[in-house]
């Protein structure tokens, strides 16, 4: 049987939101853009990862109004408490995040955190967070900077029945401490079957983003495919920000192709298997 393609994180948005402006500021981002590379691609389902930012603070509502008219092809990740957010690590994230679970009917949550460690996550509302999420069934997809590792990876020990879906390599590529010091922040925890990474962002922290295939980066990938194994990582395009750098496509063959340190035998998994065992097989409708 063939494994689908799964594309485990892009976004959309009704208004740009990054500078400089675009020209055509109310489609770039838009979802009838995200479905048409996905269609041209081959991609079969897509999480979006809603991120309330610049000029979209509505960005939930824009998401769930997408995965209403697309359940089989789009599954929403809910912006809940993160670092843009007032409510950033206020008391009463718990019950924040049960709240957006129960308005948008969602499975998966994101948290951004900021670059900073502030302790939350092993503090005692962050755990009260993870074990609500745990609870609730759900699949948590983070943004976490190297400093939150340590911490990140106590959250997966207490919590094993939580998926954690790390974002972009763990921005490793764009640590000021460079690529080794990153590596060793974020490496460990081969023993935490919960913990996965998004084979993405190949282009964040480079001097050429343009360049293609990023080879000097695939040593990163392949950092985690060795010690995580190749079960535990997801492809993600990133779509739209990839378009700063790469086309969609590419963001695909760079996996497809050129990490040839995965086995053909797990490419299927990498490339959308993984990820589909963690997701519902249809979005439920809020």
């Amino acid at each position: 049987m063939d494994v689908p393609v799964v594309d485990a994180h892009a976004h959309v948005w009704p208004r740009w939101p990054y500078q400089p402006p675009v020209p055509d500021d109310a489609t770039r981002g838009s979802v009838e853009h995200l479905l048409f590379e996905m269609d041209q691609n081959g991609v079969g389902r897509t999480l979006i990862v809603a991120a309330g930012i610049d000029r979209n603070p509505d960005n939930n509502e824009y998401v769930a109004a997408a995965v209403r008219a697309h359940p089989d092809r789009l599954v929403h990740a809910a912006d809940v408490d993160c670092r843009w957010t007032p409510d950033y690590h206020r008391p009463g994230a718990a019950d924040r995040l049960r709240a957006a679970v129960s308005r948008y009917g969602v499975r998966v949550v994101t948290h951004y955190l900021a670059k900073e460690n502030d302790g939350w996550l092993v503090a005692d509302e962050g755990r009260a967070f993870f074990r609500t999420a745990a609870s609730l069934g759900l699949v948590l997809s983070v943004a976490a900077p190297p400093p939150w590792h340590e911490d990140l990876r106590v959250v997966a020990r207490e919590n094993p029945a939580l998926p954690i879906v790390v974002h972009h390599l763990a921005n490793v590529n764009s640590w000021p401490g460079g690529v080794d010091e990153g590596l060793r922040l974020v490496l460990p925890g081969r023993d935490l079957p919960n913990l996965f990474v998004k084979v993405s962002g190949w282009y964040y922290g480079s001097d050429e983003p343009w360049e293609y295939p990023h080879a000097a980066r695939l040593g990163v990938a392949r950092a985690f495919h060795d010690e995580w194994g190749p079960h535990r990582l997801v492809w993600a395009s990133d779509h739209p920000v990839h378009r700063r750098a790469l086309t969609y496509r590419q963001t695909l063959e760079i996996v497809r192709r050129n990490c040839t340190f995965i086995d053909p035998a797990d490419l299927p998994g990498v490339l959308g298997g993984n990820l589909a065992a963690l997701l519902p097989a249809r979005s439920s409708v809020a």
